[in-house]
């Protein structure tokens, strides 16, 4: 279970409800109470007792509720450079120069009196998490480690945490989405979440063995699978790698040992994960609390073979080109997960199928879960701990879009897959904005960004929506792999292309949090994937006329609507 036990009386306006601690008055938000759910449903699948070789739990939390906010920004006077169009950075430091009510004060520097583990503050505002809300990691986290021996400053640290949650609900991104979701910003309002981190001390470094995002619904299904079996996304290390688009090893829970559809050992090496995300226990290089990532850092994943935290999530590639489960020989690693997925030296996959399951009955939808899993032991001796750290609804439409093959192979479709997420019929879209691509280059893929926003912005003041075409992975936080555009840059698009290149062919990263906002924005996304039968026609977007064009990207506008139809059920889509 817990280290550290946040659910001591503290006195003053504390509460207990559902085993969670609150300081102050007001809501807890969408986040904090998607987890009070998800303590319920952790009691039940623990009380069944078929995990005894895992214990189940949600991290330790608290939860700063909304009321604090709301006095935070009146006795600030905050409003003002809040709601202008500062810079995000300019708007930071001014929170960070603000005083946090003194009411709240003498509780946080109980609770981080009694924390021996690093921390998690994370967002939990009004709008977080609500069914067909797309609000999925838009809002700032900071992770602490909360080793610092002077308790003055390990309160400083949590002070200037909550301070830049706070200050993240007015910057640029969450701003556009709002618009895009036609809310109000002074509609929303943030609690806070102060949460144990679930890993393990290596050294300098703390993180989790395995980090994972499942779905109960999967838009991509391979091979055998089928959409209702599911989609699982698990990684070494924090799930940062996972929710920002990073290389995750991918599979259906219902086949755990079919491996993703790479033609060749090569492509597997090329397509596994290299680096993990950990909290550096060590002093940063830099004093800067607006960043959210001024306690993280990325190693090689051989830095985790170092630390003995390979050992369940690895394979190797022997000189013959045979990958063997395990680590127990010299040869490139790949995190495969197989020691758990094909072995099944810990019922991993069996824990992940019973949270979905239970999650979809409790939500009454398809439901997106994440989770972080700390092994200890070797062999089929070891145990685990498995910490349920959030569940969400899923949009899934049922609406009944039938595309046949003589559709599908029509050569005048600008474009045509077999891949596409999404369902349904429009004939409303006029504009497309594509990246040039007989210029396009992957150090380019910020610039490129940055160009797209410029043209949403003017597209959206025009309240029209658009068809984007692009390469790899959109979302990526990873600019290597794809276009790391954010949902604020792209906040009118109705549909997104994605082209595979033969050095930029990634397979779409279904765990991301730009994924999920997508599905729950009703966006299409179509894939072309490199040597596909089906290419982007280029030589019809070349007819459209061009309404303007930068260095890399063309905004073009067609005489008559576009076409867009997919088929959720097979998986295909046009666009003609």
């Amino acid at each position: 279970m817990a280290d550290f036990d946040f659910l001591s009386s503290l006195g003053g306006d504390n509460s207990v409800i559902s085993g969670v601690q609150f300081i102050g008055q007001g809501e807890a938000g969408g986040k904090a109470n998607s987890l009070i759910t998800a303590e319920e449903i952790v009691k039940d699948i623990r009380s069944k007792g078929r995990f005894t070789d895992f214990t189940l739990d949600i991290p330790s939390f608290t939860v700063i509720r909304t009321d604090v906010f709301d006095e935070f920004m009146e006795m600030n006077g905050l409003y003002a450079i809040a709601l202008s169009d500062a810079e995000d950075s300019r708007i930071a430091h001014e929170f960070q120069k603000a005083d946090l009510p003194f009411s709240i004060l003498k509780e946080l520097r109980e609770l981080i009196s009694k924390a021996v583990n690093p921390l998690a503050v994370r967002s939990s505002s009004l709008l977080e998490d609500a069914k067909f809300e797309p609000f999925a990691g838009i809002y700032a986290t900071k992770m602490l480690p909360n080793n610092q021996h002077d308790i003055d400053i390990r309160c400083r640290k949590l002070y200037e945490a909550v301070k830049l949650v706070y200050a993240s609900v007015f910057f640029k991104a969450p701003k556009d989405y709002l618009k895009a979701t036609k809310h109000d910003i002074r509609e929303e309002k943030m609690a806070v979440i102060i949460q144990e981190v679930i890993g393990r001390k290596h050294g300098d470094r703390f993180y989790p063995d395995i980090s994972g995002v499942a779905r109960s619904y999967n838009f991509y299904p391979m091979g055998r699978s089928k959409p209702e079996d599911g989609v699982v996304d698990l990684a070494v290390g924090l799930g940062k790698t996972i929710v920002d688009g990073g290389l995750s090893w991918t599979y259906s829970p219902e086949d755990p040992a079919q491996s993703p559809p790479f033609g060749s050992v090569s492509e597997i090496l090329k397509n596994t994960q290299t680096e993990f995300w950990h909290i550096s226990m060590r002093e940063p290089e830099e004093y800067d609390p607006i960043n959210e990532t001024e306690f993280m850092k990325q190693d090689h994943i051989n830095s985790a073979e170092k630390d003995s935290a390979l050992y369940f999530s690895a394979s190797t590639v022997s000189e013959s080109g045979r990958i063997t489960p395990g680590i127990g020989s010299d040869g490139p690693r790949i995190a495969d997960f197989a020691p758990l997925l094909k072995l099944e030296l810990l019922p991993l996959n069996g824990v992940i199928k019973e949270f979905l399951k239970v999650c979809a009955e409790k939500f009454e939808t398809p439901v997106e879960i994440e989770f972080a899993v700390t092994i200890n032991g070797e062999g089929y001796d070891a145990t685990g701990r498995f910490g349920f750290l959030q569940v969400r609804p899923m949009v899934v439409s049922d609406e009944k879009v039938e595309i046949w093959d003589d559709e599908l192979e029509n050569g005048s479709n600008i474009v045509s897959t077999e891949y596409a997420l999404g369902n349904g019929c429009g004939s409303i879209i006029t504009d497309i904005i594509y990246v040039k691509p007989d210029t396009f280059d992957a150090k380019n893929t910020k610039e490129i960004a940055a160009e797209i926003e410029r043209f949403n912005e003017l597209l959206t003041e025009k309240n029209r929506k658009y068809v984007l075409i692009g390469f790899g992975r959109w979302g990526s936080s990873d600019h290597w792999l794809g276009i790391p555009v954010n949902w604020g840059q792209i906040s009118n698009v109705h549909t997104i292309v994605e082209a595979g290149l033969p050095n930029m062919n990634i397979e779409l990263s279904q765990g991301s949090h730009f994924f999920h906002n997508m599905t729950s924005f009703g966006v299409n996304y179509l894939s072309v994937p490199c040597y596909y039968e089906h290419e982007i026609n280029w030589k019809e977007l070349n007819k459209f006329k061009i309404v303007s064009e930068s260095g890399n990207v063309v905004w073009a506008v067609s005489d008559t609507p576009l076409t867009v139809k997919v088929d959720g059920r097979t998986g295909r889509g046009i666009i003609k």
